[in-house]
């Protein structure tokens, strides 16, 4: 998952994202073990480069969506659709898809859905593109966009789902406007996210881990450690847009939000 553009003016980095990077790029840091790692960039430097631990390391990402990670297609499922399934034809789009776990997920359990995931990195895309093919699915595509300034127009989508994306997203509020915008009225967005820092920083961990074995760290904008919202900030954040409902719970090392919209 990639969701970060190269930064932009406009863009302002959350206080978190800022102490993550406040080493310089030329020494190095330790993160919970013995191993040294090269510094990472911070959200300030990521308008130098344009490199991503995501694109470089796509494999290593997509092992952890496949092996580690949770399976929460259930519990979303249940939240979006309680007691039913989508109707024929809805449109459901995966913000920071990755390897395309969820979208083709979906694709596969409600042929009905017609799925779009999202991701900045073109070779988490070739993974998911790579995975609907393999399942020989005709209702999942993918494209590259930015989640903070999507393409499409407003009231596109009946559906969006964003599992992980804040973890390294450095303006939460505008992913949230982007999703109220683009859904169309009646519409739903499920967001997922991890609780714990630990858990929620291993994949970056490791892409750091490998970035520096190999010696190919070019100055990565992703930070070393996950940013994780605690609940009353996970909670606030969905306040920032008119939802006609807003409903958040927690459920073992994840807490999740469906928003409604009028």
């Amino acid at each position: 998952m990639s969701p970060i553009a190269p930064t932009e003016p406009r863009l302002a980095a959350p206080a978190a994202a800022n102490a993550a990077g406040a080493v310089a790029r030329n020494t190095t840091v330790s993160i919970g073990s013995s191993a040294t790692l090269p510094a990472p960039a911070t959200v300030a430097d990521a308008g130098e480069t344009d490199e991503s631990l995501f694109e470089h390391h796509a494999w290593l990402y997509a092992f952890f969506r496949e092996r580690v990670f949770r399976d929460d297609t259930d519990r979303i499922a249940a939240a979006l659709w309680p007691g039913s399934r989508p109707t024929d034809g809805t449109r459901m789009v995966e913000l920071g898809c990755g390897p395309g776990f969820y979208s083709c997920s979906f694709a596969s359990r409600f042929p009905e859905l017609a799925v779009l995931g999202i991701d900045q990195s073109a070779r988490q895309l070739d993974c998911a593109k790579t995975k609907a093919r393999q399942l020989g699915l005709l209702n999942c595509r993918f494209e590259a966009d930015n989640v903070l300034d999507l393409s499409h127009a407003d009231r596109t989508f009946d559906v969006v789902v964003a599992a992980r994306l804040f973890t390294v997203l450095p303006d939460q509020e505008r992913a949230i406007a982007e999703m109220h915008r683009v859904l169309k009225s009646g519409g739903r967005c499920l967001i997922a996210e991890p609780r714990y820092v630990f858990w929620a920083s291993l994949p970056l961990f490791a892409m750091w881990v490998i970035a520096s074995l190999t010696r190919l760290n070019n100055g990565y904008r992703e930070p070393s450690k996950a940013t994780v919202l605690s609940p009353r900030d996970f909670r606030r954040l969905f306040a920032s847009q008119p939802w006609s409902s807003v409903k958040v719970w927690q459920d073992g090392r994840y807490q999740y939000a469906l928003c409604e919209k009028d």
